[in-house]
């Protein structure tokens, strides 16, 4: 199945074609990903979902280029990543790609403020004070920037981790079941400010999760099985994921 928003090329922050990921040989042999096309409108809010091994999670990290694919193109922001040698594809990843990990991933001996300079300050770059201050007042965070992570929340933790995203302007911010050691009401907010990341600050996201509430935040709700993707529901809730969730047989 092709899932293409209607939308004009300059409008498509990411697209696979013909997409394809094996492990194994033989019989141990494993099709993860079977030919999926794909594009991701800019500025929109995506969840990617589906059963345990329905490839989800390698569609995400081969999107990331955090994973080779074994076959077809990865376009993020007009550049076709499946062609960049390694250095190359690690300034990708640091100039145009945002992630937000369930377990934070942040240092514990910088402060929240180091933490979310910490990929310009890797880079060798200056970072923009004004858009700092900005993803700061927006996150909620002018009051937390001397404070380690351990001195912080655990929503607060993935506030930081949300705003070093955001700091580099990326193409695309990945999440990987972001709210994952949240309580629910942290969680929420967390959503919540992902989502407000893309109306207020036309932020692409592409977010990996099995939870239905998480994903009602999203503009768009792509269902994968067995390696390809399935389904599309726009618009979604809770009942409607959980419904097409339902019929995958989750």
């Amino acid at each position: 199945m092709t899932i293409t928003a209607p939308h004009t090329s300059t409008d498509i922050a990411v697209h696979a074609t013909n997409l394809s990921k094996i492990y194994g040989a033989g019989t141990t042999r494993v099709e993860a990903l079977r030919g999926v096309e794909v594009s991701f409108a800019r500025g929109k809010f995506t969840a990617i979902m589906g059963p345990s091994g329905s490839g989800k999670s390698t569609l995400m990290h081969c999107l990331a280029g955090l994973d080779d694919a074994s076959g077809g193109s990865i376009y993020i922001g007009g550049t076709d990543i499946s062609k960049l040698n390694d250095d190359a594809l690690t300034k990708m990843r640091r100039e145009k790609v945002g992630f937000v990990f369930q377990s934070f991933n942040l240092v514990p001996t910088l402060t929240a403020e180091a933490n979310i300079l910490l990929p310009l300050a890797l880079a060798g770059k200056k970072h923009d004070a004004a858009w700092l201050e900005t993803i700061v007042a927006t996150l909620g965070l002018k009051d937390r920037l001397t404070h380690k992570p351990h001195e912080l929340s655990g929503g607060q933790q993935q506030r930081v981790a949300v705003a070093r995203a955001l700091l580099t302007r990326p193409e695309v911010v990945f999440g990987d079941e972001p709210t994952g050691n949240l309580d629910s009401r942290t969680g929420a907010e967390v959503l919540s400010l992902l989502r407000s990341s893309t109306r207020e600050m036309g932020q692409t996201i592409i977010m990996v999760t099995h939870d239905a509430i998480a994903a009602s935040y999203a503009d768009t709700v792509l269902l994968m099985k067995d390696g390809e993707l399935v389904g599309q529901l726009e618009d979604p809730t809770v009942e409607s994921v959980t419904q097409a969730l339902s019929g995958l047989g989750v």
